[in-house]
């Protein structure tokens, strides 16, 4: 399993902000669509990410959402993979720096979003193709088998 390329398990289907929107949006985003990580794109290239993480860590009171863009808080320096970089590269960046979420890229162009949780999803519908407890979202996850 580890030894499978990132795109097996990325998410394609991203929601991306750009630099200029604000903190209002990206608290909208966090709530309505319960992910924790949004790319950053500006002319289809991705520069940033920011995270629930990044909220918490600027402290920002919520009257000033509106007043903050999301470049003054978003995370620049990405670690990226590129899709064929392998499953165990993902999780032994996960595990060596702390973070959960790596975007990946061909070039500079943002094609999917790795996270922890993908991986942890991926090797329990492995383990456990006839899983009876989420088995709506685990069934969207693609499998060997059914490739």
């Amino acid at each position: 399993m580890m030894n499978e390329k990132v795109e097996v398990i990325m998410m394609k289907d991203l929601i991306t902000l750009r630099p200029e929107d604000t903190l209002t949006q990206v608290s909208e985003v966090f709530k309505t669509k319960k992910i924790h990580h949004i790319p950053v794109v500006e002319d289809g290239k991705l520069v940033g990410l920011v995270t629930t993480y990044d909220m918490w860590r600027k402290n920002v009171r919520h009257e000033d959402y509106d007043k903050i863009q999301i470049k003054e808080i978003m995370s620049k320096r990405l670690i990226k993979l590129e899709p064929d970089s392998k499953i165990g590269t993902a999780a032994e960046l996960f595990l060596d720096n702390r973070f959960h979420a790596l975007p990946v890229v061909d070039g500079e162009k943002l094609i999917g979003l790795v996270t922890t949780f993908d991986i942890l999803r991926y090797q329990f519908k492995k383990e456990y193709p006839e899983a009876i407890l989420y088995k709506d979202v685990l069934d969207r996850i693609p499998t060997p088998e059914k490739e």
